[in-house]
C-alpha cells in the first residue's frame, strides 16, 4: 500500500508542474539601432533601439543594458514594455536586451549592438550654389553615396544667416532640409538677405559626416525674357532701369524692380541703341552706372554670372551679343555700390530680348559665390572672387 501511494504522489507533482509558468521568457531577437544627428558629427542627439517583439504570455517588460567600452560590465539603461527604447544624449559603446517576466524572471540577453563610429560616411567633396529669385540652388559632390551606396542614406542641409560685412557665419544652424540626390533647392529666401550652407552625408545607422566646405550666396530678384528697342526705334521702350525707391522706404518692393523707361531720361540706368552700322549698344546713362562684360566667352545662363567683376567697368557702352553676360555696377546714392546682371538671349533686327538679376543687398557683389566651412569666426570661409 506504501508503494501505490507513493507513486500516485509522483505522477500528481508532474501533473502540477506542467501547469505552472515557464522557467524563462524567450530572448529578444533582431536588436537594431539608429542614431539621431544632430549637426555636430561627434555628437548626436541619441540611439534608438529597437527589436523584434517577443511573444510570450508571461512576458512583462524589457530590460535595455549598455557599457561603455568592450572590458566594462552591461548596466542597466532602462526598462520598457515597447519594442523600442531612446537613450538620449552621447550613446554608449554596446547594448543589449532582454525579456523580463511577470515571475520577475529575465531571458538571455539578445544580440549585442556596438555603435561603430567607423561607419560614418565620407564629407561631400565639394559644394557649388546659383544664386536664384528668393531661392538658392546648392550642389555638391556625390561621392558619399558613390563610394558607400549600400550604407548611404540620405544628405542633410543646414543654413545659417551670413553676416557679408564681417565675413561671419551666424552660430545658430538650422537643418534647412533632406534629400538623397546631391542637390537642394533652398527657397521662400529673402532677396538681398545672404545665407550660410553646409551639407553632411547621413548613414544608414544615422551616423553623420563631417561638413562639406560652407558656402555663402545671396538671393537676388531676377527676370526672364524681357523686351527692350532701340531708341531710335521706340524711345518709350528703350530705357531700363534696374531697382528705383520709388516710395523712399529704403526697402525693395516688386514695383520698384526691372522698370523700362524712355531711353532719354536721366535716371535709366542704361538705355539700349542702334549705331550707323546698324549694331545694339548697351549704353549706360545714369550718374555713377557703368557696365562691364562679364566674360569673353559666352555664358550658359543668367545663373552663370556669379559674381560682379572687381574691375574693368566703363560709361562706354558695349555691343549687345546673343549669349554674352554683362554686369552693370552702380551709385547706390548711400554710398554703397549696387549690382546688376545680364545676359542677351536674342538681337534683332529692332529688338533685343535679355534676361536681368539684381543683387538688393547694398554693396553685395555676390550674384553666386561658394567656399568655406562651417564657423562663426569666419576662418576658412572662402567667398568665390574673393576671401
Amino acid at each position: 500500500m506504501k508503494a501505490s501511494f507513493a507513486l500516485i504522489g509522483v505522477v500528481m507533482m508532474g501533473a502540477a508542474g506542467c501547469d505552472g509558468p515557464t522557467a524563462l521568457v524567450d530572448r529578444p531577437e533582431g536588436l537594431a539601432y539608429r542614431l539621431e544627428p544632430s549637426g555636430d558629427p561627434l555628437a548626436p542627439l541619441g540611439v534608438l533601439l529597437t527589436w523584434n517583439p517577443v511573444m510570450d504570455p508571461d512576458l512583462e517588460i524589457y530590460n535595455v543594458y549598455g557599457r561603455l567600452a568592450g572590458s566594462n560590465q552591461f548596466d542597466l539603461r532602462g526598462s520598457t514594455t515597447s519594442t523600442s527604447f531612446h537613450d538620449d544624449g552621447m550613446p554608449d559603446l554596446e547594448y543589449r536586451v532582454t525579456a523580463v517576466s511577470t515571475e520577475g524572471e529575465e531571458s538571455p540577453p539578445s544580440n549585442s549592438v556596438t555603435i561603430d563610429e567607423r561607419l560614418r560616411l565620407e564629407a561631400p567633396a565639394s559644394i557649388g550654389s546659383v544664386s536664384l529669385n528668393g531661392a538658392i540652388l546648392l550642389t555638391w559632390s556625390d561621392n558619399a553615396f558613390v563610394n558607400e551606396p549600400d550604407g548611404f542614406q540620405t544628405y542633410r542641409v543646414y543654413s545659417t544667416a551670413f553676416d557679408l560685412d564681417g565675413g561671419l557665419c551666424g552660430e545658430q544652424w538650422s537643418l534647412e532640409g533632406t534629400t538623397v540626390a546631391p542637390e537642394f533647392l533652398a527657397s521662400a529666401l529673402g532677396n538681398g538677405s545672404p545665407v550660410c550652407f553646409g551639407v553632411s552625408a547621413e548613414s544608414i545607422e544615422g551616423w553623420e559626416s563631417l561638413w562639406s566646405d560652407v558656402i555663402a550666396d545671396t538671393p537676388r530678384p531676377d527676370a526672364r525674357n524681357v523686351l527692350l528697342f532701340p531708341f531710335q526705334d521706340d524711345p518709350d521702350l528703350s530705357g531700363f532701369r534696374f531697382f528705383d525707391d520709388l516710395d523712399g522706404d529704403g526697402l525693395v518692393d516688386a514695383a520698384e524692380l526691372g522698370l523700362i523707361r524712355r531711353g532719354d531720361r536721366s535716371d535709366v540706368d542704361f538705355r539700349v541703341d542702334r549705331a550707323g552700322s546698324g549694331a545694339v549698344f548697351l549704353e549706360p546713362v545714369r550718374s555713377g552706372t557703368t557696365i562691364a562684360l562679364y566674360s569673353t566667352d559666352p555664358v550658359d545662363d543668367l545663373t552663370s554670372i556669379d559674381v560682379a567683376p572687381v574691375s574693368g567697368y566703363s560709361i562706354v557702352g558695349l555691343s549687345a551679343e546673343p549669349g554674352f553676360g554683362y554686369v552693370f555696377e552702380m551709385d547706390g546714392g548711400d554710398g554703397f555700390l549696387r549690382f546688376g546682371a545680364l545676359r542677351v538671349t536674342h538681337v534683332g533686327a529692332q529688338f533685343i530680348i535679355f534676361d536681368w538679376a539684381y543683387q538688393t543687398d547694398p554693396g553685395n557683389p555676390e550674384l553666386s559665390i561658394s567656399g568655406g566651412r562651417p564657423t562663426s569666426s569666419g576662418d576658412g570661409l572662402v567667398v568665390k572672387g574673393r576671401k
